[in-house]
């Protein structure tokens, strides 16, 4: 090993460069993510002398998640390696995205939590929490705390002001089970009823629950401004310095959905729908903001007027270096990518969030993407590791 593998209080240090790995929400398309990360693990693995014990986590000092992920950053920050979360993910999809006919109606989620945590349990451990030490680099999973009203990024960086456990009662995130925490930030409406976590235990009261949804009900289903503020913002206690050369923010998609598709879903179903086409609103929203801020080898175009945004920077200077992987899902990008093999594939399907068996096409098109995009000089030297 070419490179000093640090601990979780190192990762958290203030001292020198800074990466953080970002990984969106989306149901079932974290497999195309897992594509992508397959190749953004097997170009720093190479980077750093193509040691087979390489892992993101040795690399990223942060990693952050919503929804599918948090399952996938949660698993990373284990140590797992992205193969071995691929062999894990089309199993666990195959399991959880099981329709029923017994679950059918207006006010019952589609699908049963059950089999989501007894996979989670067994990835993580029952009683692993969000302050063990088998969490090998900090993670921050977004939750939305559904009776309050309010996002809650939730993470295991020892100095943050919830994260121990208070004798009054209160339960800090540390001691909150991994599990639970990833499980609430994938209880998206309509697919998984919420999670509910102990949050308070006072003496002589009975306890005193938070009922959390998927962080995607948030700004945060794409979780990359978040963890940036999470870094940066004094009140998180985390502390890192901004500035391109100090800030590495790598930013991982799972397919932008066919705005054809998203607008037939609307028109039959209705609020549910036009809160997820929103939620690609606000996604874009933080796409323009981080390029904005940025220096970037990967800027893409916002729109017709705006173009580019690789030579605006606010107040002239860049806050941070940013990538971001993703792929296009409409049938003439899908078709771009996957050329003849485009030609078997129901290309109509691919945004749908919860059908296992596009999982094959989704993984494959994140491996292309990947292989097409992700290139060692996009990672700049001094982030190397020593």
């Amino acid at each position: 090993m070419g490179y000093k593998r640090r601990t979780l209080k190192e990762h958290f240090n203030a001292d020198g460069p800074k990466r953080i790995l970002a990984l969106d929400g989306g149901g079932l398309r974290g497999i195309l993510t897992l594509g992508l990360l397959q190749s953004v693990e097997r170009e720093l693995r190479q980077r750093h002398g193509n040691d087979p014990a390489f892992r993101l986590s040795d690399y990223f000092d942060l990693i952050a998640g919503t929804s599918t992920g948090a399952i996938i950053a949660a698993t990373l920050a284990l140590g797992w390696s992205v193969d071995d979360i691929v062999e894990k993910y089309f199993d666990l999809g195959s399991r959880v995205f099981q329709r029923s006919l017994l679950r059918k109606g207006f006010f019952r989620a589609k699908y049963d939590e059950g089999r989501l945590i007894e996979e989670l349990k067994s990835v993580y451990g029952a009683d692993t929490t969000l302050g063990s030490d088998r969490l090998l680099t900090g993670l921050l999973v977004v939750i939305k705390r559904i009776d309050s009203g309010s996002p809650w990024p939730v993470s295991n960086n020892p100095n943050g002001k919830y994260f121990k456990s208070r004798p009054g009662g209160t339960i800090g995130n540390g001691d909150y089970k991994l599990w639970s925490t990833v499980r609430a930030s994938t209880a998206a409406p309509d697919y998984f009823d919420p999670e509910r976590i102990t949050i308070a235990q006072l003496p002589n009261h009975p306890p005193i629950y938070g009922e959390f949804v998927d962080g995607g009900v948030s700004p945060f289903n794409n979780p990359a401004l978040q963890a940036l503020m999470y870094a940066t913002l004094a009140g998180y206690r985390v502390g890192w310095r901004t500035g391109e050369d100090n800030m590495l923010l790598v930013s991982v998609g799972t397919g932008a959905s066919d705005p054809s598709v998203r607008g037939s879903q609307i028109a039959a179903a209705g609020a549910f729908r036009a809160l997820l086409a929103l939620m690609d609103d606000v996604a874009a929203l933080q796409e323009t903001l981080l390029q904005w801020m940025s220096q970037s080898t990967t800027a893409r175009k916002i729109d017709s007027e705006l173009e580019k945004l690789d030579g605006d920077l606010i107040g002239g200077k860049a806050v941070l270096t940013y990538l971001r992987y993703d792929v296009d899902l409409r049938p003439a990008s899908v078709r771009d990518l996957l050329k003849e093999e485009a030609d078997t594939i129901a290309l109509e399907d691919l945004s749908a969030m919860d059908a296992p068996e596009n999982m094959k096409v989704l993984h494959r098109l994140g491996i292309v993407a990947g292989e097409v995009n992700v290139n060692r000089k996009q990672f700049p030297t001094g982030f190397d590791l020593t």
